[in-house]
């Protein structure tokens, strides 16, 4: 096994005894897209697509978890897209407060990411690891910076990944808005593996406020603008989608 495997694999191991902690919060979501201007190489940036996604995020004693995954239906076909996410806390393990400026906090950090579809040529798993940082920006609900090698699917270049995360809560009068997404930028290697940028933001309105204090349903728009998606240079993508989301 290579190193950068057996990297990734003690990465992704952590996942096992994160499951193990009680979670200092945790919450479970569902969303519902629809969009008409998704970009696929090969068939244009006019694609319709609907998307079902499911979400569990945790903060646990030693760190933090993130998991999702996307049902799509698309002219295509249908596929299913998963990430998994474990970071664990150097700061917790070590009893030492890593702190300095906006950085809070200093972490593992590891991904799985893997595809399954009905169509040829669309299934792989990679897995991604690095150092992660907790950042504390005024305004802001959450900042994560995360840094990766990525383990790519045999047959496909390795690279390098930069995530940004965040959360943005605001008001306007008594209305709750929350804007929150990730941006997700990866280097250039060679046989033609362009560097890929993902900026997906969701704007959301809480409607479920007006039901009762304890609802948390969000009606808004998700807009993603990926350049050279899926790594093939000139697949651009700027799309905005209709967006339903409940929290359990």
């Amino acid at each position: 096994m290579k190193f950068t495997q057996l990297a990734a694999l003690c990465a992704l191991a952590s996942t096992a005894v994160f499951a193990q902690a009680k979670p200092v919060w945790q919450d479970f979501s569902i969303t519902g897209l629809y969009g008409e201007h998704y970009a696929f190489p090969g068939a244009g940036d006019d694609n319709q697509q609907t998307t079902a996604t499911f979400e569990y995020a945790a903060k646990l004693n030693y760190g933090d978890f993130f998991g999702f995954a996307d049902r799509t239906h698309n002219d295509s076909g249908n596929a299913t897209y998963f990430e998994v996410s474990p970071r664990l806390s150097l700061g917790a393990v070590t009893g030492q407060k890593l702190e300095l400026g906006p950085i809070k906090d200093v972490l593992i950090a590891g991904t799985w990411e893997g595809n399954s579809a009905n169509y040829p040529g669309s299934d792989f798993n990679n897995y991604l690891y690095g150092v992660g940082f907790d950042l504390e920006i005024p305004y802001f609900q959450y900042t994560q910076l995360n840094f990766y090698k990525a383990d790519n699917e045999k047959g496909s270049e390795d690279d390098y990944q930069m995530t940004v995360v965040y959360a943005i809560p605001f008001k306007v009068g008594t209305e709750d808005f929350l804007v929150d997404g990730f941006l997700d930028w990866s280097t250039a290697e060679k046989n033609g593996h362009a560097s890929e940028l993902n900026w997906t933001t969701q704007y959301k309105w809480n409607l479920g406020k007006h039901i009762s204090p304890e609802t948390r349903l969000y009606l808004g728009i998700e807009h993603s603008v990926w350049n050279n998606k899926y790594a093939v240079k000139g697949t651009d993508e700027n799309n905005v989608s209709a967006l339903v989301k409940y929290h359990f």
